[in-house]
């Protein structure tokens, strides 16, 4: 049997305002094996005085990994003195993230969430900038998909960038609820292995709004919502996976409990039941 192991992601404790240093108390008393910090968690921690040394001593000793990062630079847009700008952005972050123990960051659409890029053959080209910069660095850039977004929508666009690529270091972040937002077919999980998916961002969602209505706030606790986990798990244990499961959610009602540490328990109990 595959062994997945279990991480938190820094959104799901976005509302509770904690800094990351209490983020990553939290996760080791709800009993994870890894948090995935935000690149702002870790900024607001250096503008304090802190150290990246000490943060990741906190990490170590609190019995903890880092498997990735995520982090919102504007590497896909068409603006060229933008995405230069972003590299720039991209490089600080990786080396903030390198210093704490992670291997991977988030590429996401962040800039061109509104305007749809699909020249795949140029968006492969750039994607194999960052993913090169990204093994210089030690932290390699994931193609995340994000259902709401114009650009990044669907498994086939980050198939086809990375095709286009033509790069063997190829990664991809996904997640439950962008999947089913963006209309990706589960099945398309089975193209996958082991090298190309090391992170994989679980919740759920309900059945009310209708799909393209949904936004980040209805994601639920796994199994309290309609999506097909137990296929999921199913796929991901077919292919190999052995990566991380990340709980990621946005839930204004469990911000609202103002109990980040019930909050992350739930979540890691209902990701293990699934």
């Amino acid at each position: 049997m595959t062994t997945f192991r279990y991480a938190i992601n820094s959104g799901t404790l976005k509302g509770f305002d904690l800094p990351i240093e209490e983020q990553i108390n939290v996760a080791a008393e709800a009993g994870y094996d890894g948090i995935e910090p935000w690149s702002i968690g870790l900024e607001q921690y250096l503008q304090r005085g802190g150290t990246l040394r000490d943060l990741r001593k906190r990490i170590e000793d609190c019995g903890l990994s880092v498997p990735g990062g995520c982090a919102f630079f504007p590497w896909i847009v068409d603006d060229e003195n933008i995405r230069k700008n972003g590299i720039e952005q991209m490089k600080r972050e990786m080396a903030m993230f390198r210093e704490i123990g992670a291997t991977l960051i988030a590429a996401t659409a962040w800039g061109a969430k509104e305007t749809r890029l699909d020249n795949f053959p140029v968006l492969g080209e750039r994607y194999r900038t960052i993913l090169e910069i990204g093994l210089q660095e030690g932290v390699i850039p994931q193609l995340e998909i994000w259902g709401h977004s114009a650009t990044l929508t669907t498994l086939s666009d980050v198939f086809s960038i990375a095709s286009y690529c033509g790069h063997q270091q190829v990664k991809f972040l996904l997640d439950v609820y962008h999947l089913y937002r963006g209309g990706s077919p589960i099945e398309g999980l089975a193209l996958l292995n082991p090298q190309t998916l090391s992170v994989f961002h679980v919740n759920d969602y309900p059945a009310d709004p209708p799909r393209e209505y949904l936004v980040d706030k209805h994601r639920v606790y796994p199994g309290d919502g309609i999506a097909p986990l137990k296929e999921i798990g199913s796929m991901l244990r077919t292919i190999g996976f052995d990566g991380w499961l990340s709980f990621e959610v946005f839930n204004l009602d469990y911000w609202a409990t103002g109990d980040s540490l019930k909050v992350a328990k739930t979540g890691l109990e209902k990701m293990k039941a699934f």
